[in-house]
């Protein structure tokens, strides 16, 4: 699976895959239009995986996107009663621009910045990731981060059936979409879904997209 696109100045894709032998993925990506010069990105992991993880961040994408303009604190909560009587899930939810990014995870869906250095890509931010389920319990405090971001700086956001390590080898002058793709399929593991998203500002500004959910 392969997807991507512009929203204004932000370039995006995402790539994935089910667990091999398995034809539902439990892996969503959620890309939505703000309005406001910013792409709220979603991503998911269904807890295990198949038809049942599936259905649980089903539930949740549909929640994002009838409620985008909601705080990021918000919609996690939305997204957790809406899952509620499912397996659960692993969320990261960013909200992204020209100038800063604003995200919060609950669960281990990887998210990072990578911006170029001396020596090369190197990891400029991380999420905090907190413990808990999203649809069985949430962490007590949820607390956005919001991290400066540089015109050609990376968004990574990452499943963990895929291992993104800081010297991935990532080339910060190739597309979204090479990126993305490249990740999954090097470094994809044969024992899970998996699902990466990239995202930057770039370039001149696009045609608004409409929102996108990615399996």
């Amino acid at each position: 699976m392969h997807e991507d696109g512009f929203i204004g100045r932000i370039e995006w894709a995402v790539a994935g895959r089910a667990l091999p032998g398995q034809d539902v993925s439990g892996d969503r990506c959620v890309v939505l239009d703000t309005g406001t010069g910013s792409v709220l990105f979603a991503v998911l992991d269904g807890l295990g995986h198949g038809s049942a993880a599936a259905a649980a961040v089903d539930r949740a994408t549909r929640i994002l996107g009838e409620n985008c303009a909601e705080p990021l604190d918000v919609l996690m909560v939305l997204c957790h009663r809406a899952m509620s009587d499912t397996r659960g899930a692993a969320v990261t939810l960013a909200l992204f621009g020209a100038q800063e990014a604003q995200w919060l995870g609950v669960g281990n869906v990887d998210s990072q910045v990578v911006t170029a250095g001396p020596t090369g890509p190197q990891v400029s931010a991380t999420v905090l990731q907190s413990g808990g389920i999203v649809g069985y319990r949430l962490p007590p405090n949820l607390q956005p981060q919001t991290v400066p971001v540089r015109p050609g700086d990376l968004l990574l956001m990452s499943t963990d059936g895929v291992v993104v390590e800081p010297d991935a080898g990532i080339d910060l002058a190739a597309s979204t979409a090479d990126i993305a793709r490249e990740l999954v399929d090097r470094h994809a593991k044969d024992t899970d879904d998996a699902l990466v998203l990239a995202a930057r500002a770039r370039g001149v500004a696009h045609d608004a997209a409409p929102g996108h959910e990615a399996s």
